[in-house]
């Protein structure tokens, strides 16, 4: 009688299902491992970014040309770099530096407040209102700001004297060269235009806020006033700011037509001495320039701020402020520099990595009691 080994016994008595299951775990085993192995190669391997050789080429180009703009810059002696250095702080130049910054904070100012009433006005469901705001914007959009300041530096001409009154009875009136300087001549001109833009500006801030904002404060049974000043309008300013600061960029600019109504701003004294000294007259365009870079960069970092303050409530966390990313570099150092930059690709390859792993051992260890 032939005696049947262990083996044999187990091979007869085990399910087939078992016995292919540890066949292909034992033929699978080897490939497993060496898919493991490539794996984690691949994700060790760093990652190459596509190459953009055209962008170099635009790059250079660009950087060629600028170069050759900054060179004629200190080789040209029309420049005239020491006038430059002369006229730039002069008390003349400050003097209309400074009627500048004082016409256009006044109708900054003046704008926004008469934009917010105009465009309430114009969202009012008062049929007369919408209507007298609607006709207020199509007027003074479709008017040229220059035409509007001469008319009003010619007002004392068809108005002798302003006044108010009942109509067609007793008036108290003024004469119109007392009340109107040249000075409040250029700051309600410039009011005048800047409100119909910034009216259109608050409105659309306004039109984006969600609607279920509106509900939700009509819910509560809040008044409209209060609605509109402590739910609607705070939402609005993250639409409003942008747009009405590149307003404000564009009104500053803008008081340099006042030169035209006798105002003596930057631009206005830059006519005068240009005038007076023709030999300066590229310098002195110079020195505008200067300061009207200075003036918009300086409106530009107000702006970001004023941005980040008006994201609290729509971001999570602020993103830090050039200075802090700066004073951060700073403490880091070049060390850490390399480290922060090959950090987090290395710790997320370490993690797919790990995860790979973890993966197949799960996928092994599963085999391996199926097997059984």
């Amino acid at each position: 009688m032939t005696q049947i080994t262990d083996t044999e016994r187990d091979a007869v008595t085990r399910p087939e299902s078992a016995r292919d299951g540890a066949d292909a775990h034992r033929a699978s085993s080897p490939t497993e491992a060496t898919i493991d192995a490539a794996g984690r190669a691949a994700l060790d391997r760093p990652v190459v970014p596509l190459r953009h050789p055209l962008r170099w080429i635009a790059a250079a180009v660009v950087l060629v040309v600028l170069l050759n703009f900054v060179e004629t810059l200190f080789t040209n002696e029309q420049w005239g770099w020491p006038a430059v250095g002369k006229w730039l702080f002069s008390p003349a130049i400050l003097t209309g530096l400074q009627l500048t910054l004082v016409a256009t904070a006044l109708s900054a100012v003046i704008s926004f407040a008469g934009g917010i009433v105009v465009a309430i006005a114009r969202l009012s469901r008062n049929p007369v209102l919408s209507g007298l705001a609607w006709g207020y914007v199509w007027l003074f959009r479709s008017v040229p700001l220059i035409l509007v300041l001469v008319f009003l530096y010619n007002l004392g001409s068809l108005y002798p004297s302003i006044g108010i009154g009942i109509p067609f009875g007793p008036q108290l009136e003024v004469p119109t060269a007392n009340v109107l300087g040249d000075l409040a001549i250029g700051v309600i001109g410039l009011s005048l235009s800047e409100i119909a833009y910034a009216s259109e500006i608050v409105r659309a801030g306004v039109l984006a806020v969600d609607h279920g904002q509106h509900e939700a404060a009509q819910a509560l049974g809040l008044p409209r006033r209060r609605q509109f000043v402590r739910v609607i309008l705070p939402q609005a300013l993250r639409s409003i700011v942008p747009a009405f600061v590149n307003q404000i960029v564009g009104l500053l600019k803008a008081s340099s037509l006042l030169f035209y109504v006798s105002l003596l701003d930057l631009f206005g004294v830059v006519q005068n001495l240009s005038s007076t000294y023709p030999t300066d007259i590229i310098p002195l365009l110079v020195v505008a320039t200067i300061w009207y870079l200075a003036l918009t960069s300086a409106v530009s970092v107000v702006q970001y701020y004023v941005e980040r303050w008006t994201a609290r409530g729509s971001v999570r966390a602020l993103p830090p402020t050039p200075f802090q990313r700066f004073r951060a570099a700073v403490r880091r150092g070049p060390a850490g520099g390399r480290r922060r930059s090959a950090g987090p690709g290395g710790a997320a390859r370490r993690a797919d990595a790990a995860a790979a792993e973890q993966a197949v051992a799960s996928s092994a260890s599963t085999t391996n009691d199926r097997a059984i």
